[in-house]
């Protein structure tokens, strides 16, 4: 008798393939669960655990009066994965290309382009797929409404290759910094497949403003010099990141949300410099250049009073915006990296350390007319002066006169080790401590290794190299009151909510002469800008008192000192019985024979240099002349310093 399908072959039938399925789901689940247990969990933890990395914000650069010179913009990064993107989306593309600003043709190749040919890049198991170039992660990408954590090149960790090598992008990048109302505009469009990563880069709203003294951050988000690189402990910040889990479209799901560290922003970098003086000094660069068209020139301003510099500018410079078009060579802060032979300016050392060691006066006189002298029981020759003279010189008309037979005479009084010391003590021979690397220590021997000529040629400057900025705080020695001040250039450092966090206070290195000697100095320095007297009236401003001291010296050219290269320069304070202001020109092979037809001499391609800008800086920051009927004047012969 049948009984209709449920017979017991059917139903034996029936349950054993019931029994097989679940006995083969049990093995599976054995397989998975216990056998295979760490390797998938690994899968699954790689596959759904992703850390988001939230850059910090790199801190401002400000000048002494808050002006922006350096600042990060907030930009998107834009990439695409060609696996994700919708036949239904190409109606779009040519609106993104126009967006983007790129051919449309150029757009398609990188989006019909789908594999590569690769090795697949390992990553440890259970760590997530980061890579650091510069200020962006690199990381999985996400959804087109979340433009975080988007990686930026077309490493993709989850896609092995085929088995001919080749495996799919996933990421390729379309613009490297799309600004975030453009980026608005491409998330409008809605095309499937394309990310956006916020990033910060860095921006410079002056350009070539104090090139070589803010630095820039390259492109691999590495800070390269200046500023940038010194503070880069204070500017950097400190990056955030989350933990969590991601759906299977790559979506963040905010609930498994497990650990969060918040970025910590940067500091912002105060410096001493004001972006007036700076442009000030930029634009007294150009005019040199224009006129004398020299190989090199270096203007340095700083406060008298407190070594902080004010301005410091170099010739040639480069736009920090552009900094990968320019030369190293451009881009190094001449004002440090090169040394020259300082010539005339040298002279107050000699004529310091005699005063300062009680050798000699203002009125000592020196027969500046020899062509030698008897030193040691050698005849020593000198360097022959410019001019000649009919009358004995005193030191203070050897300074305003620049002779070198009296800076050589001087020098023998001290002695060489005496003038080594001092010159020394000025600061010649050592880094003078400028917070930026490259600076070297320029060229001065000490007394044992100096030939017989040395005593003669040293005290004009000679034999001894130096850099712009050590010949500039040598002068600002004489300035502060015989001090040696530190070169700074940084003065504050600040939080986000402008509370101050480190303050700079002004430096000195070391005594080097009494307050009496450096007042003297200061009272024979304003003999060298007097007309009929010293060597650059072209300097004199009137009714200032102005100290300073010119140089012209020889080029070395292929090891011999050449008659037609010339180094001029000149270094002034002022005014001069409370000083306020140091300024240095310095200009290197100026082509002054194609314009005057004569020598490049200090007076002639700096001093002018000089003048006109301390007027304008008298204008801008309202420099009184000095009051005599004030009692001014007595203060300052007592040794008074303000």
């Amino acid at each position: 008798m049948s009984k209709g399908f449920a017979s017991n072959a059917r139903i034996f039938l029936l349950a054993t393939v019931v029994f097989g399925c679940l006995a083969g789901i049990g093995v599976r689940l054995v397989f998975l669960h216990v056998n295979n247990r760490a390797e998938h969990l690994d899968y699954i933890e790689k596959v759904r655990r992703q850390i988001i990395v939230e850059s910090a914000r790199r801190g401002n650069i400000l000048d002494a009066n808050g002006h922006l010179l350096a600042t990060s913009r907030s930009l998107i990064v834009l990439g695409v994965d060609p696996q994700a993107l919708r036949k239904e989306d190409e109606a779009k593309w040519p609106r993104l290309a126009a967006l983007l600003h790129r051919p449309l043709a150029e757009l398609q190749t990188v989006f019909l382009t789908k594999t590569r040919l690769s090795a697949p890049v390992h990553q440890p198991v259970g760590t997530p797929a980061v890579q650091w170039t510069g200020l962006v992660f690199n990381l999985t990408p996400v959804a087109v409404d979340q433009p975080v954590a988007a990686p930026t090149d077309d490493t993709e960790v989850d896609e092995e290759p085929d088995e001919t090598g080749r495996r799919p992008i996933r990421w390729a990048k379309l613009c490297e910094g799309v600004e975030e109302s453009v980026y608005d505009e491409i998330v409008k469009l809605g095309i499937k497949g394309v990310y956006g990563n916020r990033v910060y880069r860095r921006a410079y709203p002056n350009n070539t403003l104090a090139a070589h003294l803010v630095g820039y951050v390259n492109k691999a988000g590495e800070p390269a010099s200046g500023v940038e690189a010194y503070a880069d402990f204070y500017l950097r910040g400190q990056n955030g990141w989350r933990e969590g889990e991601r759906d299977g479209r790559r979506r963040e799901l905010a609930q498994f949300r497990t650990r969060e560290v918040k970025a910590v922003d940067g500091f912002h970098v105060m410096l001493s410099i004001d972006t007036v003086i700076q442009h000030k000094v930029e634009e007294e660069l150009a005019a040199v250049v224009q006129k004398f068209t020299p190989a090199k020139a270096t203007i340095i301003v700083s406060d008298a009073r407190t070594g902080f510099i004010l301005g410091l500018g170099n010739y040639p410079s480069f736009n920090l915006n552009e900094f990968n078009t320019a030369p190293l060579d451009v881009q190094r802060n001449t004002a440090i990296t090169d040394q020259l032979d300082p010539g005339s300016t040298f002279k107050i050392v000699a004529a310091s350390g005699a005063l300062n060691d009680g050798l000699v006066t203002a009125g000592t006189l020196f027969n500046c007319t020899l062509t030698s002298i008897d030193y040691k029981g050698k005849p020593r020759k000198f360097i022959p002066d410019d001019h000649h003279y009919d009358h004995l010189l005193p030191v203070a008309e050897i300074i305003s006169r620049s002779s070198n037979v009296g800076a050589a005479q001087l020098g023998m009084k001290l002695g060489e080790q005496r003038l080594y010391d001092y010159a020394r003590a000025f600061g010649f021979g050592e880094k003078s401590g400028f917070p930026f690397g490259g600076e070297i220590s320029g060229q001065l021997n000490p007394p044992d290794k100096w030939s017989g000529i040395e005593i003669t040629r040293i005290p004009a400057g000679y034999s001894i190299s130096a850099t712009p900025l050590q010949i500039h705080y040598a002068m600002s020695t004489i300035a502060s009151g015989g001090l040696l001040l530190r070169p700074q250039i940084i003065r504050q450092i600040r939080d986000a909510s402008g509370e101050i966090v480190y303050r700079f206070d002004t430096a000195s290195k070391r005594r080097v002469i009494t307050e009496r000697t450096a007042l003297s100095m200061a009272r024979m320095l304003q003999g060298v800008v007097r007309k009929g007297e010293g060597t650059a009236p072209e300097a004199a401003i009137p009714g200032y008192e102005v100290a300073g001291k010119t140089g012209t010296s020889q080029k070395l050219v292929n090891g011999q000192y050449s008659r037609t290269n010339h180094i001029g320069s000149f270094v002034g304070f002022f005014p001069a019985s409370r000083p306020q202001l140091v300024i240095t020109v310095i200009v290197d092979d100026a082509q002054v024979a194609k314009v005057l037809g004569g020598t490049a001499y200090g007076r002639v391609v700096a001093a002018p240099s000089f003048k006109h800008l301390a007027e304008q800086l008298i204008q801008y920051l309202d420099i009184k002349p000095v009051d005599y009927t004030a009692g001014t004047r007595l203060v300052a012969m007592e040794g008074g310093r303000r």
